[in-house]
């Protein structure tokens, strides 16, 4: 009876023991790290067939979450671009000749002439012609027009600047309209 006795007094020493309960907070903590790599796509967990896929639709790929920081940082830079583009437009009908008299409007400028305008107002010139060309605002020959080379080729308005700056405005009015009025960090929306 003695031995009984004792051998339950050992058992509860070993049960009630500071090293019991690490051991098992240790068991724990490597039990949700494996959990956890069966969900990661990038570890060797033999599970990983079992892991669910992420669903995006097409409308979504690409984009940041609606209401996120960087989907409101987003929305700033293309009102930005939107601006410099209307600056450029600007600049080709004040500096611009028209390239008719029954048409007074659309204005024409050598890209050269262009430059050495434009490049004391931005430095981004050649990005914000295929831009503006992309939204069909301007016009010109050639994939990408590069100094010195293509200082020859005509660079065109296709509207009269006042209907561009409608257009441009616009859309930088829709863009600011569909800001969100509180942008959380992506890891805090749901």
């Amino acid at each position: 009876m003695t031995d009984v006795a004792h051998e339950l007094g050992a058992l509860r020493l070993i049960v009630d023991s500071p090293l019991s309960s690490k051991v098992a907070l240790f068991n724990q903590t490597a039990q949700s790290h494996r959990e956890s790599q069966l969900s990661n796509p990038f570890s060797d967990a033999q599970a990983t067939r079992g892991m669910a896929r992420l669903q995006i639709s097409k409308e979504e790929y690409g984009k940041p979450k609606a209401g996120s920081l960087t989907e409101y940082r987003g929305k700033k830079a293309n009102i930005q671009v939107y601006q410099e583009m209307l600056e450029l437009c600007q600049v080709i009908d004040t500096d611009g000749k028209p390239i008719s008299k029954k048409n007074p409007d659309i204005k024409m400028i050598y890209f050269g002439e262009l430059f050495n305008i434009y490049t004391h107002i931005n430095d981004k010139l050649v990005g914000l012609l295929l831009r503006a060309r992309k939204h069909d605002l301007i016009q010109f020959e050639g994939e990408c027009l590069f100094q010195r080379r293509d200082d020859h080729v005509p660079v065109y308005l296709t509207k009269p600047v006042a209907q561009i700056r409608d257009i441009l405005v616009g859309k930088q009015t829709e863009i600011r309209r569909s800001l969100s009025p509180n942008p959380q960090p992506t890891n805090m929306l749901p």
